[in-house]
């Protein structure tokens, strides 16, 4: 049996949960309202204070299903109690992030200043020239988008100049050592 799979979901108080009969899961927070629905051969039910996810079968599919749609139920409870951030660095000389209203403007080193503007469910910070923070409560879609950010100017090996997470480590590559006679 899955360890993941098998461990029930907590349901924190103010948080509610509908389970319709096509799995559906519709949890509602604080922070946001989130809906997926899930394969059908999983067994979603709430007992109580706790959600617990149950395959049929220990097939190869019900058994990789298992795990995986416990995650994402958890994942969605967190993200409407307590929500998702991802922190993004700006390394490089003249490399700057500002708020332009609710549009990120930055300056990348192009002729031009790139400008990204958010999507629903997303927010966007930058408290310092060089530091950007993404939040919302869908984990998926704030992942995608600090890497769709990321993607404007991906960090570089040899200065280390670009976007990186904040947990990142970028491998440095030394530089070419010039030519030898």
């Amino acid at each position: 049996m899955s360890r993941i799979g098998r461990a029930p979901i907590a349901i924190p108080a103010g948080v509610e949960i509908k389970i319709e009969a096509d799995n559906t899961v519709t949890v509602k927070g604080p922070k946001g309202t989130l809906t997926q629905k899930f394969h059908p051969n999983m067994s979603i039910k709430q007992e109580g204070a706790e959600i617990t996810v149950t395959r049929p079968n220990d097939a190869k599919e019900n058994r990789s299903l298992h795990g995986l749609t416990r995650t994402l139920v958890h994942n969605m409870v967190v993200g409407v109690t307590d929500g998702y951030k991802k922190e993004l660095d700006v390394n490089g000389v003249g490399y700057r992030v500002a708020m332009d209203g609710k549009k990120l403007k930055m300056n990348l080193g192009f002729s031009h200043d790139v400008i990204v503007e958010p999507v629903e469910g997303i927010t966007i910070e930058a408290p310092s020239p060089n530091k950007i923070v993404i939040s919302g409560c869908d984990k998926q879609q704030v992942g995608q988008f600090a890497a769709e950010v990321r993607e404007k100017r991906p960090p570089e090996p040899y200065k280390g100049k670009g976007i990186k997470y904040s947990d990142e480590v970028i491998r440095r590559k030394a530089g070419k050592t010039g030519a030898k006679k």
